[in-house]
């Protein structure tokens, strides 16, 4: 399929899903309504996912009319147990999306079906590997919410239509159905929706979501010169979107080991597992845990990472210098002092550096004040410098990102270099405006990538700076200090100048004169 015929495929799927979003939020706030629309865009998705995957098993073992849709729940039983093994999950012919939404406007109790069935999935992988993957994945799928209605005949109602509007999506794709995917249809839908409700709530959205082309350039630094990866590992992983990049930029079987995250938010931590399955990543290639990274990691088991990127929250609050255990944990230890409490920036800097592989990248979304404050903060960054582990600093352009105007910029970290020096980055007015964001434009990425694998000077755009000068800077690593702006004023010539100064003033005098002139002939009159 051509590129124009995906673009346009691409832009019909999003106005669909802008009308959805509009004709169904009504009284459900949009960051909210949200979950009910991903949550139901997954229901979806495992059920065609599931559909096509046993229909293709039978059809190959020579049943050519087999349609697990058709079948009865009974017979469908037999092969739970093998399914779930393969899948993680069973859902029962009568339970499926296509099924459910058959029979929605006749069931007066569709709430009820509906928590049933998603107890039902997830259920199903109760005591297999992929009981963590499936827990608590529709908690945010809440039926009974009084958000949907005052009372159950209008909630029903408005399930009714969410089935209704999430089944006309043009995602099945090809005449061959679901395994005909012409574009990564799923996936695509939930980043538009992520793009659309991030951008319409503001910070409360904005915190959860990377813009794609800041994610794909983030994914493009982390395996530059690279086919494939082992694991890939994001400390602050939000909704998944930079990891799943990874897949976008290698391609999914690249990553050979899987994709690993953490996530404080419970609700984003589960939109992130939703992600993952409608990328038709499978359960045994993902890991993604609950809780705090700084202070409770949970991939201690799995480091170190060959490709490591984050957008960690900015300047949040952490336990710092108040847990007494953290000075001695080895992820921080080795920089002999401890990001401030009121700033973990650096806190998750240390932890990344610390779980990367020793031929590893890791590119960090940064909060610009970490590249020049003073105390802690510049002991962790000496700390950095000394021991060679900066390879880039990025300074990127303002407004890119939902929620705030600052301009951020991004830290490269490797273990192994070939030189003791670090590559800063303008790329401050490499933009477009769009809309009421800025936005790196494909050739902006491309730009940058193209300097940071160059690894030289480039005029007003790159500069490659010895870690002594750095040091004799008092480890200040903002890139305005290093790379000198352009000066777009226009050259003045003062000869001209002032020459064109005296004919003003001399013509000035002469103007003058004439009016004097004009006014002693009126009052002469």
């Amino acid at each position: 399929m051509t590129n124009g015929i995906k673009e346009t495929e691409r832009a019909e799927l999003h106005k669909t899903i802008w009308r959805i979003a509009n004709d169904l939020r009504g009284s459900v706030d949009g960051w909210d309504f949200k979950s009910y629309v991903l949550g139901m865009l997954f229901y979806r998705f495992i059920s065609e996912n599931l559909t096509g995957y046993l229909n293709e098993q039978e059809r190959r073992a020579g049943a050519p009319d087999f349609d697990y849709a058709a079948l009865s729940d009974a017979d469908a039983e037999f092969g739970r147990a093998e399914t779930v093994r393969e899948k993680g999950f069973y859902i029962l012919p009568s339970e499926l999306f296509a099924n459910v939404r058959g029979r929605a406007r006749q069931d007066s109790d569709l709430n009820e079906t509906l928590a049933r069935i998603f107890a039902g999935i997830e259920g199903s992988a109760s005591g297999a590997e992929s009981e963590e993957n499936f827990k608590g994945l529709f908690d945010d799928l809440d039926v009974n919410s009084s958000k949907l209605g005052p009372t159950v005949a209008r909630r029903n109602e408005k399930l009714v239509k969410l089935l209704e509007a999430i089944g006309d999506l043009p995602l099945a794709g090809g005449g061959n159905g679901f395994a005909d995917n012409s574009i990564d249809l799923f996936g695509d839908a939930y980043e538009y929706l992520m793009q659309m409700y991030a951008s319409s709530a503001g910070k409360s959205g904005g915190e959860f979501y990377t813009p794609q082309e800041v994610s794909e350039l983030l994914a493009r630094l982390a395996v530059l010169g690279k086919t494939e990866v082992n694991k890939v590992y994001d400390p602050a992983c939000g909704s998944g979107s930079l990891l799943l990049k990874f897949a976008k930029v290698l391609g999914q079987d690249r990553v050979r080991q899987g994709f690993f995250g953490q996530e404080i938010n419970l609700t984003t931590y589960n939109l992130c597992r939703i992600n993952m399955f409608l990328h038709d990543v499978n359960f045994e290639k993902f890991d993604i845990a609950h809780g705090d990274t700084l202070t409770d990691p949970a991939h201690w088991d799995d480091e170190p990472f060959e490709a490591i990127v984050s957008n960690p929250p900015y300047s949040i609050r952490w336990a710092g210098d108040a847990n007494p255990l953290l000075i001695n944990d080895p992820r921080f230890a080795p920089a002999g002092v401890l990001a401030p409490k009121s700033k973990a920036d650096l806190a998750f800097t240390l932890h990344i550096l610390s779980w990367l592989a020793v031929h590893g990248t890791a590119a960090i979304v940064e909060f610009p004040g970490v590249l020049y404050r003073g105390g802690a903060e510049a002991k962790i960054r000496q700390y950095l410098i000394d021991n060679n582990t900066v390879d880039a600093v990025i300074q990127l352009p303002p407004d890119l990102f939902f929620g705030t105007t600052i301009a951020t910029c991004i830290i490269v970290l490797k273990k192994s270099k070939r030189d003791n020096a670090t590559l800063f980055i303008d790329a401050s007015s490499l933009f477009v405006r769009s809309g009421n964001k800025n936005k790196l434009a494909a050739e902006h990425q491309q730009r940058i990538l193209d300097a940071f694998a160059a690894r030289q000077d480039a005029p007003h755009f790159a500069r490659l700076v010895e870690n002594a000068a750095i040091a004799a800077n008092g480890y200040n690593i903002a890139v305005s200090s290093y790379v000198e702006q352009e000066d777009t004023r226009e050259a003045v010539d003062i000869t001209v100048l002032n020459a064109e100064i005296s004919r003003i003033v001399a013509r000035q005098a002469e103007l003058r004169e004439q009016i004097d002139a004009i006014v002693a002939e009126l009052e002469g009159e």
